[in-house]
């Protein structure tokens, strides 16, 4: 990958008086007396124990039983034990705590609905009615170590269900809401799941669309799954309930109490197990505990994001996603307000998001880029109908920035004042690797550098850091938010992250660092494939594609798309009897989209001969990818069969552009 040419972009951004005075990340360096932001990262990733010790302090996190050491690392960087023998459930720092105190009747959640309904929770009835919600899971018989699914729309109920599973000391599996049924099944039968949260459907566009109906597809394939809670958000006609099964939410809760006491769970027991897609193989199960995703997650927001008591976060974001889970533990641990809006973004016109930040008065708001290249081909004039004032951060994650978009955001939403605040990280890091913060300069694209308590950095093909030019980045130390592994597979873990250099994470993204020490991430280093945001492993593609009868091979790639980052592209290979045309290329998209879910549908689908392969079968999908965009193709001493390269790089040479 070449060296973008906006690493050379000036300093847009610089923190003035108010952001400077007021930040949380400057109190927090005042507390230990911690001059520079170069410093603090020096001591953050030198002195893990101290760092995550005083984050412990700063949040003011409590335990019900203390720990005996903050991280053991006897069985390796790979596998730290933190918060050692302490019992933690981060139900009590959410909610618990706050009850009481004037934090009891402060708004803990606000939601608007497309079709117009507002609701909004303070921090008390949010406590009782997730009180209630866990007490009706005990009565199903579940409570720790269960796994419990939640396939909704983002609504109150996701809330309350997914702060009633950890409650009970149960493990959280949040799906995305647009998943179809087989991508449910699989991780649903992989967590051994024993329940699940449904809605009926869910609104996009004035449209109603089901929920419920894809829930029992995926459901006829998994054995382990004994309730399921249905809540009514759209009124569909026709539900069917499965009898002994499945409950209307309401009537589940009905007659349970307010006050079920929150399970005393060890600190590193299971909170959450979220699927990220690899390049190969299925869906990985990131393991994350109660002194892992919470801790980081609100860390990352008040060091970050500068979240303070007062503000309301609204980032847009499915449940399904991190930053779904993210807002909702940074938000609550630290005492503000979240907004959830369950809807199109741009319906019923293009000002639904900006007249939302209005009404609700938001006053951090997170996007992905995608949205972004999206709303700015409308002009300025939709944001300038609304009073933005209230916003004083922008958040932006999921993919990488090209210039001129973020300019547009940063100077017409946020009125070349607000800063944006860069982040990535991922599923498995529990939130960022790198990140803005309101203490630094920001150039156009950028990351003021690796969040506190990350020891990122970028290097060459050989290990070696590297400055001014693309590398891979890499995280050298422990950090409190890392999964604790893959579930029921730890090799795939080792062998994702840790097997390249060692003792080194080797995050999966490209990577540079300007001369100034700002971060730029570029783009991913692996075959993972990111669709505005989401991500999604090649292999779940196309090992959907070769369960179609017409199919005997199939690769999927990721290639550039102006508004959604990447698209996805695949190539199959037909059944000798079979003639390829348009109608089966169409069959064959729609079999990708039932199966995924139209989100993660390939955009089209080339008919060839024969897939690039090394000497041991392997499908070279970075060949395939290189040779259909018409980029240099690299090393091939391993390809066997260079007639099916030059056949895609004559699609290349037909298409002179990416097939709609």
């Amino acid at each position: 990958m070449s060296t973008p040419q906006f690493l050379d972009q000036p300093v847009v951004w610089r923190p003035n008086g108010t952001y400077v005075k007021n930040s949380r990340l400057k109190r927090f360096m005042d507390r230990y007396d911690i001059a520079t932001f170069d410093e603090l990262m020096q001591r953050s990733t030198s002195d893990i124990s101290w760092f995550w010790e005083a984050v412990f302090a700063d949040l003011d996190l409590e335990f019900y039983e203390p720990y005996t050491e903050v991280v053991d690392l006897s069985r390796g960087i790979q596998w730290p034990e933190w918060c050692v023998g302490a019992k933690l459930n981060s139900i009590h720092n959410c909610l618990d705590r706050w009850i009481g105190t004037p934090t009891e009747h402060k708004i803990a959640l606000k939601w608007e609905g497309e079709d117009g309904p507002t609701r909004s929770l303070t921090y008390g009835e949010l406590f009782r009615a997730v009180n209630q919600v866990a007490a009706a899971l005990h009565a199903q018989g579940l409570g720790k170590g269960d796994a419990i699914g939640l396939y909704m729309p983002m609504i109150p109920e996701i809330v309350i269900a997914f702060l009633a599973i950890a409650k009970i000391g149960g493990i959280i599996l949040p799906l995305f809401s647009g998943f179809g049924a087989n991508a449910i099944t699989s991780r649903l039968t992989d967590a051994n799941a024993k329940a699940l949260f449904v809605a009926d459907g869910q609104f996009r566009r004035g449209q109603t669309v089901p929920m419920k109906a894809i829930a029992d597809e995926a459901l006829s394939d998994v054995e382990s799954v004994q309730t399921v809670i249905v809540v009514p958000r759209t009124g569909l006609d026709a539900i069917s309930l499965t009898p002994g099964r499945d409950l209307w939410w309401d009537d589940f809760i009905a007659g349970q109490p307010f006050d079920t006491p929150t399970e005393r769970t060890a600190a590193e027991d299971p909170i959450m197990i979220i699927y990220t897609s690899g390049t190969t193989g299925q869906p990985k199960g990131a393991v994350h505990t109660h002194c892992g995703f919470p801790i980081k997650a609100a860390q990352d927001i008040a060091h970050g994001f500068d979240l303070q008591p007062s503000d309301t976060m609204y980032w847009m974001s499915d449940m399904g996603w991190m930053m779904g889970p993210w807002m909702i533990f940074g938000t609550l641990i630290i005492g503000a307000s979240m907004m959830l809006y369950d809807g199109a973004p741009d319906y019923p016109d293009v000002d639904r998001i900006w007249a939302l930040v209005e009404r609700h008065q938001v006053t951090c708001l997170g996007v992905a880029p995608t949205f972004i290249r999206a709303m700015m081909v409308h002009g300025d004039d939709p944001v300038k109908r609304h009073d933005l004032s209230s916003l004083r951060i922008l958040g932006s994650s999921g993919e990488a920035w090209n210039p001129a978009p973020w300019r547009w955001f940063f100077e017409v939403v946020g009125r070349s004042e607000v800063p944006i605040i860069n982040y990535s990280g991922g599923t498995e890091t529990s939130g960022g690797i790198v990140s803005g913060n309101v203490l630094l300069p920001l150039k156009p694209c950028a990351f003021s550098g690796p969040v506190p308590g990350m020891a990122a950095d970028v290097v060459d093909e050989d290990g070696q850091p590297v400055r001014g030019a693309v590398g891979e980045l890499i995280i050298r130390q422990p950090w409190i938010g890392m999964t604790r592994g893959f579930w029921q597979d730890p090799e795939r873990y080792l062998d994702t992250y840790w097997r390249r250099w060692p003792d080194v994470w080797v995050h999966g993204d490209f990577a540079a660092i300007d001369d100034d020490g700002l971060y730029y991430i570029l783009g991913r280093s692996d075959d993972t494939i990111k669709v505005a945001g989401k991500r999604v492993g090649p292999a779940e593609v196309e090992s959907i594609l070769v369960n179609h009868d017409a199919v005997t091979e199939a690769a999927a790639i990721g290639v550039p798309d102006p508004l959604k980052g990447q698209i996805i592209v695949t190539f199959v290979v037909l059944s000798d009897s079979l003639t390829p045309d348009a109608a089966l290329q169409h069959d064959l998209v729609a079999w990708v989209a039932q199966a995924l879910g139209k989100a993660l549908a390939p955009k089209t689908v080339h008919f060839v001969a024969d897939l690039p392969k090394t000497r041991n079968a392997k499908v070279m999908r970075r060949v395939i990818r290189a040779a259909y965009l018409g980029e240099p193709l690299g090393n091939l001493t391993a390809l066997v069969n260079p007639e099916a390269v030059a056949a895609i790089q004559h699609l290349h040479e037909q298409a002179a552009a990416y097939p709609d």
